[in-house]
């Protein structure tokens, strides 16, 4: 078995050499970025595997790839970039990685929820451009976080959060216990939690599930936190909300289009917090995650 890491940009190269074994699979390394479909079937030709991290690789240009029968996508969200029941039909086998960045994108998720509280980056953008804004800021000691979804990154975040004095509430589609948090339906946690943080897995089920109704259910004055993936939220129904003051503040480490464009509405929202896709991004969870991934093609069968 022969792989190729397509696009090992940011860093991820150095972190490749430092986790690899002698007697893992051969694997070449592709220090390239921004891969359009139609380079694929040629940069892919000759090897059986690929690891991939953000490359989109959709079934009408990767159905020329012959011979490659894996993708192993770094990360969990191997659905914004690929369809994986397409490329099965095509013979490719699609892996994703879970629980490699549980605690690392827990602990941004928790930054991202305090900083939108207290108004951290308006205060930020206003002392660079010469301005003292002195914001008021939401005490979240004796507040109640409500996780929608309820896996490993939201159990991290459930420690973290009761650990500060904050009442854990969450919803999951399919029953869950777990200590210090309290499950309740949907509308409940919408409507009591003071900051909903999202936690799901983007899937066709799950797509715009934090739709316009679902958005007004949420507590006047809440905070709305997104480390998981953006199609998950009705951006324009949240832009609108945001806009009109009924959601205090959206912390948000996903988006749509990434990089996110210059000039996009989010942009121009004081109530918005951002951060460029890097909840995951730790020396510890990403050598885990390339370690897990390289486990992955040891496995692999020809």
């Amino acid at each position: 078995m022969k792989g190729l890491f397509m696009d090992a940009v940011d860093d991820l190269a150095a972190v490749f050499t430092r986790v690899v074994r002698p007697d893992d699979p051969p694997v070449t390394v592709n220090e390239q970025g921004d891969i359009p479909p139609e380079a694929l079937p040629g940069l892919l030709a000759g090897y059986d595997f690929v690891l991939d991290d953000h490359t989109k690789m959709p079934a009408d240009a990767m159905r020329h790839c012959q011979g490659l029968k894996h993708i192993i996508f770094l990360g969990t969200g191997a659905r914004s970039y690929m369809n994986p029941e397409e490329l099965a039909e095509l013979g490719i086998t699609v892996h994703i990685i879970k629980g490699y960045g549980d605690t690392a994108v827990a602990e941004h998720t928790i930054a991202l929820m305090w900083s939108a509280a207290r108004g951290l980056a308006r205060m930020d953008r206003g002392m660079r451009d010469g301005n003292w804004i002195r914001t008021e800021g939401l005490e979240l000691t004796g507040k109640t976080i409500g996780l929608i979804g309820f896996g490993g990154i939201a159990a991290e975040v459930a420690r973290i959060a009761g650990g500060s004095g904050m009442r854990v509430l969450a919803w999951n589609r399919t029953p869950k216990v777990a200590p210090g948090v309290t499950f309740a339906d949907l509308d409940t946690v919408l409507a009591e939690s003071d900051v909903v943080s999202v936690h799901l897995l983007l899937n066709d089920e799950t797509h715009g599930f934090l739709n316009a109704a679902r958005i007004a259910k949420i507590k006047t004055g809440a905070l709305l936190v997104n480390t998981a993936r953006a199609a998950i939220v009705d951006e324009a129904a949240m832009i609108e909300s945001l806009a009109s003051g009924r959601l205090r503040h959206a912390a948000l480490d996903v988006f749509n289009t990434e990089p996110l464009p210059a000039g996009h509405p989010l942009t121009k929202l004081e109530n918005v917090t951002l951060s460029a896709h890097s909840a995951f991004r730790t020396p510890e969870a990403s050598d885990k995650l390339l370690r897990m991934a390289l486990d992955i093609a040891r496995g692999l069968d020809g």
